[in-house]
């Protein structure tokens, strides 16, 4: 069940919304929540029922493994062995329906040899929902988080707005929401703050990503089926891809947190204007940040960080990106695309070291720096969704020149670029670099009562000029809005990440 399809907008959303509400008025919070994680499972179970078992059964084994820990630390006896097994039957399990076939794939490569494996179906979500039980064990044997209810733990890992694609959450700054006296209680402000914050995430899906998708879905099968591609139209479809994951997860992410906004609770931020970074290192705080905040916390830190001297400080960075890369897809591409990441990382890092970060006053050099981590990003980016190496190479040798299409003059370029897909690319990368985000759009209004605040990056003179408003001009706004992205909704495609 996707958030753009009609069964979800029209049915499964607002009937899971009026009965937790229903539930919470008669003062049957216990039932509410009950019934947020059956309307969970049934979203996940709607993708395939066949897989609903091993959700269960995650959750299931990771709640005892954890109140395991809570015991053997009341008790003062050793905890780390039950930690250390939970742990590896995260990652075992993680391995085999993720990994399993590429492995065997690239040792048959490698060796020569003809080991066969029947085809594995990834499971949907299931990298966050490993990833999210993996630190909770982890917070729970660092005394962090104690949780000895099986339900409150339940809706911690399947919470449906964020199941799928993240943001991966922590316990401690989720379940005390539902713990809160507020929780079940109607409140008109947070429904339209959250139906306006999931509608603009709905827009740039349905009426931005998806239309800037055809390009580079054009440009990439070219380059799988060994085309050639011109100049122009290598640069056309790559920036259409770059724009088209950047409004397809900036979607998703404005979604989940306004569909638990509707429930009154507040995510954690996932996405902030990445596009806008001055660095790499600023990349990755803007950038899937949860994924991002757990890679730290729960290797990068444990693998000794920054503290054991600058070599090792970059040996870990690449360790960890090359990991994180692995995590989004079981493919060398994804490989080459974290171990990128990882050298852009140490580059920026010794580039600090040296000559430290450009002053807030340097608009030319603030400029030069964006300009150059945008390309940076870019270019990565072709590794990431290329069907293989061979088509990822050729893209970046049509994009380079390098394949002997650079045209000889401007005129040439010029005719050789498709007048509204330029357009459209155009328009779409003003909005990435200069417009503000939904934080900034939606001000206060994203906060909800006893929950972390939100706080823009920044006020600039247009963020403050768009912020939302209670209004008439700001209601038809939203109702336009509205209208829009549901005429847009023809067919319901899915969001990228939930391949991962």
């Amino acid at each position: 069940m996707l958030f753009n399809s009609d069964i979800f907008l029209f049915v499964f959303l607002p009937l899971t919304l009026l009965t937790f509400y229903m539930l919470g008025s008669l003062g049957k919070i216990r039932l509410a929540i009950a019934t947020l994680v059956l309307a969970s499972l049934t979203y996940y179970a709607w993708w395939n029922p066949a897989y609903l078992p091993l959700i269960l059964g995650s959750t299931l084994t990771n709640y005892i493994m954890g109140v395991a820990i809570q015991r053997r630390l009341l008790q003062g006896t050793r905890a780390k062995p039950i930690l250390i097994t939970g742990i590896a039957f995260n990652l075992l399990l993680l391995g085999y329906f993720k990994y399993a076939n590429f492995f065997v794939d690239s040792l048959n490569a490698g060796s020569g040899a003809n080991i066969e494996l029947a085809p594995i179906i990834l499971p949907l979500a299931i990298s966050f929902f490993t990833f999210q039980q993996i630190a909770y064990l982890v917070d729970v044997y660092q005394g962090k988080v104690q949780e000895v209810d099986l339900l409150r733990y339940g809706l911690f890992v399947t919470f449906f707005p964020q199941l799928i694609a993240g943001p991966i959450v922590h316990h401690k700054e989720m379940m005390p929401q539902f713990a809160g006296q507020s929780i079940g209680r109607f409140k008109l402000a947070n429904l339209v703050a959250g139906g306006m914050i999931f509608f603009i995430g709905l827009f740039k899906k349905v009426v931005l990503a998806d239309n800037v998708a055809p390009l580079a879905t054009q440009l990439f099968n070219a380059a799988a089926a060994g085309q050639t591609i011109d100049f122009a139209h290598a640069w056309i479809g790559v920036l259409a891809y770059t724009l088209q994951i950047y409004f397809d997860f900036s979607g998703y992410s404005d979604m989940a947190i306004g569909i638990a906004h509707m429930f009154g609770i507040a995510l954690p931020l996932n996405f902030n204007s990445p596009y806008k970074a001055t660095g790499i290192i600023d990349f990755w705080r803007r950038w899937h940040m949860t994924l991002s905040r757990f890679l730290r916390d729960y290797l990068y830190i444990p693998l000794g960080g920054n503290r054991l001297g600058p070599g090792r400080r970059y040996a870990n960075m690449m360790v960890v990106m090359l990991l994180g890369g692995l995590w989004h897809g079981a493919g060398w591409n994804f490989v080459i695309w974290g171990g990128l990441h990882g050298l852009y990382l140490g580059i920026n890092h010794g580039w600090r070291t040296w000559r430290g970060t450009p002053a807030s006053h340097a608009l030319l050099a603030r400029a030069c720096c964006r300009a150059l981590t945008f390309l940076a990003v870019m270019f990565a980016w072709v590794f990431f969704r290329a069907e293989n190496l061979d088509a990822a190479l050729s893209v970046l040798a049509s994009l380079t020149g390098l394949a002997g299409n650079a045209p000889a003059s401007l005129s040439g370029f010029l005719g050789q670029i498709d007048k509204p897909a330029a357009v459209l690319v155009a328009a779409l990368l003003s909005i990435a670099l200069f417009a503000p985000n939904t934080q900034q759009f939606m001000g206060e209004f994203m906060n909800v009562d006893g929950a972390p605040k939100y706080r823009a990056e920044s006020e600039k003179p247009l963020a403050r000029w768009l912020r939302w408003r209670l209004g008439p001009a700001y209601a038809i706004g939203l109702a336009l809005l509205t209208a829009i992205t549901i005429m847009s909704l023809w067919q319901p495609s899915e969001f990228i990440y939930y391949q991962f």
